[in-house]
């Protein structure tokens, strides 16, 4: 069952749109309408349960998918449909060709069909149907019908037999073809026109000239499918085409035989039949008369005359003619213009002659031909030759006429111009002019009719020459250097366009010379200054055109920025100078000669402030007073009675003496006791040498309160307590160093002493 909500209104949308529309009826409509729709909603209300739903629709073409034209094609289209409805529900069925419906139809059946009963090109193409029911809808499969073969067209014309120029009127059909068709006509086999027509049919109207039989033909394509190719040809047509004689035309000149420029001459343009019909008399390009009928042309010719001259009769498209070659002799010649001399300046005399010569002496004599001069289309003489003084006014065209028997003739047009002389040049400098470098000068003429010779003189000596031909060209030279800014003035130019015997001469060279700046110098070149003071450096140079720019630096770093002087020197002040502000100062100068030169860099030391002198030199005399203050007291304290000397004596020895060759080294220290100590003074040990060694040479030094004391036996496996290896053949073998303290018993130091004899006795024992 379709429910309420599947309908296309449901039951409470269709309420409200009643409800909606009610207060607008009258009260008797409204009673009906309020019945009506009660039962609508018992209606509805019975099929809440309805539904319907498509399975599946299906395209069939018969008998085949690819048929020959003419053949009977069938498509069906069928419905697959599931529904639970009271009454078989209506099929919408559509029928598409290239997604444009081509056939449509509303049906109680699920199946559908539509015949061709014959099929053609046209119907070539992509089909599908759809199907609508309810409010379900479906599309079918897609299915491609190829329909080959085109049918051979018919020919036909309005006449077969028609006059030269006449139209040719053709129908070319093909009345089982469908769609828009491209018809194609053939005369002789070549295509001569083609239209496009909606329908199988077209009428065309073919235009002929030619005077023999004629074969039309024609054939077709259809437009929507090119690609099924031009239909073969027609049935063949001939066409007579008649000649048109009886417009051809005739044409007679007279006088005949020879004419000369004067006479008057006749033209007569003929035709036999001047029905319906045109007639031209042309020369050249050029249309002399129009009729419709029979006509003469009078004139009276010159030699320009001379030519074919033509008479044509046209019908229709068709076009007659006849021609008739006029030849007319002259009568006297072109005159021509002569000026002398051919160029002419101003203020010069010159002479226009205009002669022409006589070509028919039996018409006319040399006195028959009168002349005349014309400038710029007025008269100005009335003979052949005429003078004149060149001048701006003498400026312009000239020509010149011959007249003699009513025929004029008149000269090419002569321009004449007075050229005007040279005016003295002006020499120029093109670049900056700087001393010891290469410049350009420029030479140039106010006034002057090119060319115009140019030459650079310096001191009236020929330098180069420049000929100047273009208006855009210039005279130019190039200089290689001057050696001094009063060398500028010794230049000069001249100029002519007449000739060397009329030329001018320019004013000697004034131009701005820059001298480039010398080495700058300077000072102070070497000075110590001190710290905290002012150092003023002056920057000079010897020569320089002003402006000069100088620049100052210290250890390579600029001190300030550029600044231009109106002198040879400037002065840079460096305030309040520091010790970090010593070393190399240079400066460098330019001008507008765009050169910079650098000084030789000057030593700049500083020294220390007076205040840190001063300060410094009362550090040193307090230091001084303070030395001197330990000095005295520490000699003092050495003058004091309670001070002893001490000798402490330190011993070498060779490990196993040599006879004859012993060997000791004694070392005897002093030491000071200080004056508060109570003390003995302290013996340093020495070394015992056994009495047995020969030539017993050991010093014995005594102090008071020390004594001698005898080596002793000692363990020999005791280790000595300091031993040092010297070399192989000597070592220290003992070294003991003994220091009395104040305080400390004279038993103790003896039994110290004691000890360390024997300590050495024992190590001179044989082993």
């Amino acid at each position: 069952m379709l429910s309420a909500s599947a309908l296309p209104f449901s039951s409470s949308s269709v309420a409200r749109v009643r409800l909606l529309h009610m207060h607008e009826l009258s009260p008797a409509r409204m009673s009906l309408r309020l019945l009506w729709l009660g039962l609508s909603a018992l209606w509805l209300a019975g099929d809440t349960q309805a539904a319907v739903t498509i399975d599946q629709v299906t395209l069939t073409v018969l008998p085949a998918n690819n048929v020959d034209s003419g053949t009977n094609v069938i498509f069906r289209c069928e419905a697959s449909v599931s529904q639970s409805l009271p009454q078989p529900p209506t099929y919408s069925f559509k029928l598409l060709q290239d997604d444009q419906v081509v056939y449509s139809k509303n049906t109680s059946h699920s199946l559908m069909e539509r015949s061709l009963p014959s099929a053609r090109v046209s119907n070539t193409g992509r089909y599908h149907c759809s199907v609508h029911v309810y409010d379900k809808h479906k599309t079918s499969n897609v299915l491609t019908l190829s329909v080959t073969g085109l049918q051979i067209p018919m020919l036909k014309v309005k006449s077969d037999i028609v006059s030269e120029g006449e139209d040719i009127t053709a129908t070319c059909s093909a009345p089982e073809e469908t769609g828009s068709l491209m018809f194609y006509f053939y005369e002789n086999d070549l295509e001569v026109k083609r239209g496009v027509s909606p329908t199988n049919s077209i009428l065309t109207i073919l235009t002929t000239q030619k005077l023999t039989e004629i074969y039309l033909e024609c054939a077709y394509r259809v437009m929507m499918h090119p690609n099924a190719g031009l239909s073969n040809k027609s049935n063949v047509v001939k066409v007579i085409v008649r000649d048109l004689d009886e417009i051809t035309p005739q044409i007679s000149i007279s006088p005949k035989g020879n004419v000369v420029e004067g006479d008057r001459v006749q033209i007569a343009c003929k035709v036999q039949y001047p029905s319906n019909l045109e007639l031209y008399l042309t020369k050249g390009s050029n249309i002399l008369q129009k009729s419709h009928t029979t006509f003469t042309q009078s004139l009276v010719v010159r030699a320009d005359d001379s030519g074919d001259y033509v008479c044509k009769a046209e019908k229709g498209s068709v076009q007659k003619k006849a021609v008739y070659h006029l030849n007319v002799a002259e009568l006297f010649s072109k005159p021509i213009l002569r000026m002398s001399p051919v160029q002419v300046f101003e203020g010069e005399s010159f002479s226009l002659t205009c002669s022409s010569n006589v070509i028919s002496s039996v018409k006319i004599g040399k006195a028959d031909i009168k002349y005349a001069l014309l400038k710029d289309g007025r008269q100005i003489s009335a003979v052949a030759k005429h003078e004149e003084i060149a001048s701006p006014g003498t400026n312009g065209r000239y020509y010149c006429m011959a007249m003699a028997k009513d025929i004029n003739k008149t000269s090419s047009a002569l321009y004449v111009k007075a050229k005007v002389p040279v005016s003295a040049p002006v020499l120029r400098a093109v670049d900056k002019v700087i001393v010891g470098k290469p410049f350009r000068l420029s030479c140039e003429a106010e006034n002057g009719t090119l060319p115009i010779t140019y030459t650079l003189l310096k001191t009236r000596f020929q330098l180069d020459t420049r000929t100047v031909v273009e208006a855009t060209d210039k005279a130019v030279f190039n200089i290689t250097s001057i050696n001094f800014p009063e060398e500028i003035s010794s230049f000069t130019c001249q100029a002519h366009n007449r000739g060397s015997s009329f030329s001018r001469i320019s004013e000697p060279l004034r131009a701005p010379v820059i001298v480039p700046v010398s080495r700058p110098v300077l000072e102070p070149k070497e000075v110590t200054v001190m710290e905290g003071s002012d150092l003023p450096l002056i920057c000079r140079v010897q020569q320089g055109t002003k402006p000069i720019t100088f620049t100052w630096y210290h250890n390579r770093v600029m001190l300030a920025s550029k600044q231009e002087f109106i002198f040879l020197e400037a002065r840079h002040v460096v305030q309040d100078i520091n010790r970090d502000q010593k070393g190399d100062y240079y400066c460098e100068a330019s001008n507008s000669a765009s050169e910079t030169k650098k000084s030789y860099p000057a030593i700049i030391g500083v020294s220390l402030a007076i205040w840190k002198k001063a300060l410094i030199g009362v550090f040193c005399i307090l230091l001084l007073v303070a030395i001197v203050i330990v000095l005295a007291v520490f000699f003092k304290k050495m003058s004091h009675p309670r001070r002893k000397k001490q000798a402490t004596e330190l011993s070498v020895k060779p490990s196993r003496p040599k006879s004859g060759d012993p060997m000791r080294v004694s070392l005897t220290l002093d030491i000071e006791d200080n004056t508060a100590l109570n003390g003995t003074p302290c013996v340093m040990g020495r070394n015992v040498w056994s009495e047995n060694a020969s030539g017993s040479d050991s010093d014995d030094h005594t102090d008071e309160g020390s004594e001698l004391v005898k080596p002793q036996e000692e363990d020999p496996s005791r280790e000595d307590p300091v031993t040092k290896s010297i070399d192989p053949e000597y070592s220290v073998q003992h070294t003991e160093v003994h220091v009395s303290t104040p305080g400390v018993s004279e038993h103790a130091e003896g039994q110290a002493a004691l000890e360390y004899a024997q300590l050495n006795n024992s190590e001179q024992e044989p082993a």
